[in-house]
């Protein structure tokens, strides 16, 4: 298609064909070259966030970790395992 845009080229190397591939399992409908589109601007808008807004990010998912905690109580696997059976015991 005609254009005054520059174009470019990239060639699928082991991890690029790698990224592409993880990419089209998320959007199997989208060609490659859309997918690699795709790519290139999550990509930016990541590395444009800045240090405050990923420092917040991380700060919120280990919050949530830290609440599922609260769903497992002290002693919960010991409780959970004294219910299972010896393997050896027939």
């Amino acid at each position: 298609m005609p254009t005054t845009r520059p174009r470019h080229q990239i060639t699928e190397t082991d991890d690029i064909a790698l990224a592409v591939d993880l990419g089209c399992r998320t959007w199997p409908h989208d060609s490659r070259s859309d997918v690699m589109r795709r790519l290139i601007l999550m990509g930016a808008e990541r590395i444009s966030e800045s240090p405050v807004e990923r420092a917040l990010e991380i700060e919120g998912a280990l919050a949530a970790l830290s609440n599922l905690a609260d769903d497992y109580p002290p002693g919960y696997l010991v409780d959970l395992r004294g219910d299972w059976r010896d393997r050896q015991t027939p």
